[in-house]
């Protein structure tokens, strides 16, 4: 499940819709990757984050879900670092043996409990967070574009899940100029940068999910013409 501009201003609209989807199709392990977290004025908003999390995590509609991980990017006064994304995992009970890897120690540790992870995400061994290279925002202005990656092993089963949000277009007028338009490009070259971070040399290579925010756009050109 993937979710953009998450709980800027209703997190009980947010959950609700989250618990139809658990009604109705009962997943075992669910993966919620949201991005711009908390809306685009996240300092005002924190407050619906912070419910959104608890509500989630204390409700009926969740308690047959007895471990989870919830990891958010909340340090919006560290511009270089700052993405606004979220991950949150849950694992249901009836699922044994379930691990998540240390990136740091590089080896599976079982999940126990429910955690959350905030702030500096930074130096959480359990995930690693990026976010895309100066040169690559249009202008080099920074926003809040980047990727969480965390991994995962069901039953001798490993794979990775990767919360991914991509450019979009700054300006309609510029994107219609060309095409494809500049931002397909940029969008283009972080996907780019995402896939070889993912199955470099570092760890070993396992079967991904990419998930999020593509920021996908059609042919604006083309559409007006």
């Amino acid at each position: 499940i993937s979710c953009s501009e998450s709980c800027g201003c209703s997190s009980s609209n947010a959950s609700s819709s989250l618990f139809q989807v658990v009604h109705a199709h009962k997943p075992h392990f669910m993966a919620l990757h949201c991005q711009e977290f908390g809306g685009k004025n996240y300092e005002a908003s924190m407050s619906h984050v912070d419910k959104f999390v608890k509500e989630l995590l204390s409700s009926d509609a969740m308690k047959d879900y007895n471990r989870a991980r919830v990891y958010l990017d909340e340090n919006y006064k560290s511009q270089e670092h700052f993405t606004a994304l979220g991950s949150f995992y849950f694992l249901h009970e009836s699922l044994k043996n379930i691990y998540q890897f240390d990136f740091k120690a590089k080896k599976y540790k079982k999940v126990t409990g429910k955690e959350i992870y905030s702030d500096t995400l930074e130096s959480t061994p359990m995930l690693e967070k990026e976010k895309f290279p100066q040169d690559y925002f249009p202008e080099c202005k920074w926003s809040r574009k980047g990727f969480i990656r965390t991994r995962w092993c069901i039953t001798d089963c490993a794979f990775d899940l990767v919360n991914i949000h991509l450019f979009h277009d700054a300006s309609n007028l510029i994107a219609w100029e060309t095409s494809p338009s500049v931002y397909s490009g940029i969008r283009h070259k972080a996907l780019g940068y995402v896939l070889d971070r993912i199955i470099d040399q570092r760890f070993e290579k396992v079967s991904y999910f990419v998930f999020g925010d593509f920021n996908f756009r059609l042919d604006a050109k083309a559409v007006v013409e």
